[in-house]
């Protein structure tokens, strides 16, 4: 009997350990699983898509205007300036249902275009209204 419960237990631990979630964006291009999956998101706060990326978001920007939007790069600033002009570069633009208060200018210079905690803090409760990608690299 011993034997049987030890077993179960056994059992049951590994097919626990099994079914942990994964991120759904293990690479840059499973971007593209986000928008598949958007209906998942829409309606639900912004911290909730950004648990599904597990590639560091090296650049990012915040437009204002009317829809506003998150526009996430897996590449650095420098790495941009670096590609083609018009080049096929990836991109994540994920739009909120509230107004966006994102000042380039405010922002301190060594994290200007960088995701920092401060804003998955200030920015993460944000509502997702939609979810576009755009790219191959």
């Amino acid at each position: 009997m011993k034997n049987k419960l030890k077993l179960f237990v056994l059992l049951f631990s590994l097919m626990q350990y099994s079914c942990q979630a994964q991120q759904m964006v293990q690479v840059p291009m499973d971007a593209y699983k986000l928008k598949t999956n958007e209906h998942q998101f829409i309606n639900k706060p912004l911290k909730d898509l950004l648990k599904e990326i597990k590639p560091e978001i090296k650049l990012v920007s915040g437009t204002v205007e009317y829809p506003p939007f998150f526009s996430f790069r897996f590449i650095s600033r420098e790495e941009l300036i670096k590609r083609p002009l018009g080049g096929n570069i990836l991109g994540l633009y994920v739009y909120v249902k509230e107004p966006l208060d994102w000042d380039f200018d405010k922002r301190p210079k060594d994290t200007a275009s960088k995701w920092t905690k401060e804003d998955l803090e200030k920015y993460g409760n944000l509502t997702v209204e939609r979810i576009k990608v755009i790219g191959k690299e």
